[in-house]
């Protein structure tokens, strides 16, 4: 079953000015899937370089001029270059039929943006344009319900649907919204599979980490402290690593799409957190599976937390797919007043209290009182009308 995209309208459009398309994301979030979903019927070379034979054939084309490698390809209207990093020079290659003008599109598709965007970066300079293919959205996992009618407004599914979506909500924040773990009959199984060496398979191939057992340790750590300021010097002690080691790890960790970082919003440093970073998880099913914590129940211990960190990345993903324009921050200050969720854009703040129940607290006054933006609160009645990050 094709689970359809928001991304699919912007994956079109990455060829309307003749460059290169860029589609980045995780294993198994859906980049293949959504490619074949929106070629099908036109003239496509598809290669693989996880298959040996498919980089083969690459490497006797790049070898060839770039007239002649065409037609060893076949001539296609679209090349699509699945697994692109996994060779060095690909980038290099590329902007060279890029720029003899070759009468073909051109798609490198990444589950690691390590080597290709820095290729990308000096070999493809003003030749490409980017996607960024995160886990499903909420709204396009619920399409995979036999009861959702995306025809029917927000307010119409929450009065007839209210019980639907809200169990529907806990196994997406429980079990995440990966296509194959939404789809399948056995979730936790799936995922399981998933939160293993799988998602991180770029980086054990590309030898950056020489110790698996060094990458799910961070992880393990990193999923205890999901939504919460983390110290890389205390993870440095944890780990019996220098701190310089464990920033790279984390780098490596946001490059290969399983993390996210925010940083603190401050205009005050004498008065709010200016250096603090978050660490989220781009998806709760990861998070969960690290801990073996596969409980779809709301009276799990840990429910706030999960909240905020599925929140939180929800609005990171629409921001992802709407290029980033939004700048996401949190706020605290020293006196410990804290908003969530603060949106950045064009100048204009939004701030988002993130709570599982509908307690208020009393941040949100002294957030109005330093900015004068009055606070939104988020709790599960309203996983339908999450913050948007294109308005």
């Amino acid at each position: 079953m094709y689970i359809g995209r928001n991304a699919e309208d912007k994956f079109l459009k990455l060829f309307d000015d003749g460059k290169v398309g860029i589609l980045l994301g995780a294993r198994q979030v859906g980049k293949t899937t959504l490619v074949e979903h929106v070629l099908a019927g036109r003239d496509v070379c598809f290669l693989n370089f996880d298959v040996a034979s498919d980089r083969a054939r690459f490497e006797s084309a790049s070898a060839l001029s770039p007239d002649e490698a065409l037609r060893s390809l076949g001539t296609p209207e679209f090349l699509v270059i699945d697994e692109a990093q996994r060779m060095p020079e690909v980038a290099r290659v590329v902007k060279g039929w890029h720029d003899r003008r070759l009468p073909v599109k051109i798609l490198l598709l990444s589950s690691s943006s390590l080597d290709l965007l820095n290729q990308s970066a000096e070999s493809l300079t003003g030749r490409n344009r980017k996607i960024t293919l995160p886990p499903l959205l909420f709204t396009e996992a619920l399409n995979t319900a036999d009861w959702f009618d995306a025809k029917l407004d927000t307010e119409h599914l929450q009065k007839f649907f209210a019980p639907q979506i809200r169990a529907s909500l806990l196994q997406r924040m429980c079990y995440g919204s990966y296509p194959e773990v939404v789809l399948s009959p056995n979730p936790a199984s799936v995922l399981r599979e998933l939160a293993s060496d799988y998602l991180w398979k770029d980086v054990l191939q590309a030898g950056l980490v020489k110790n698996p057992d060094t990458i799910r340790r961070l992880l393990l750590l990193l999923a205890h402290q999901a939504g919460s300021e983390v110290s890389v010097n205390e993870l440095a002690t944890q780990l019996q690593m220098v701190r310089p080691t464990v920033e790279r790890y984390l780098d490596i960790l946001e490059q290969t799409f399983v993390i996210f970082r925010l940083s603190a919003f401050s205009t005050n440093p004498r008065k709010e957190i200016a250096k603090s970073r978050k660490i989220f998880f781009w998806d709760t099913g990861i998070r969960n599976a690290l801990l073996n914590q596969l409980d779809p129940s709301e009276l799990r211990p840990d429910i706030g937390s999960l909240w905020e960190n599925w929140v939180v990345a929800e609005v990171a993903k629409k921001n992802v797919l709407n290029g980033g324009v939004a700048d996401l921050r949190f706020w605290r200050t020293h006196a410990q007043s804290e908003v969530d969720l603060v949106v950045q854009k064009n100048g204009k703040l939004r701030g988002y209290e993130i709570k599982w129940s509908s307690r208020r607290n009393v941040s949100g006054r002294a957030f109005f009182d330093a900015y004068g933006v009055r606070v939104e609160m988020f709790t599960p009645d309203a996983a339908l009308e999450l913050p948007e990050t294109d308005s």
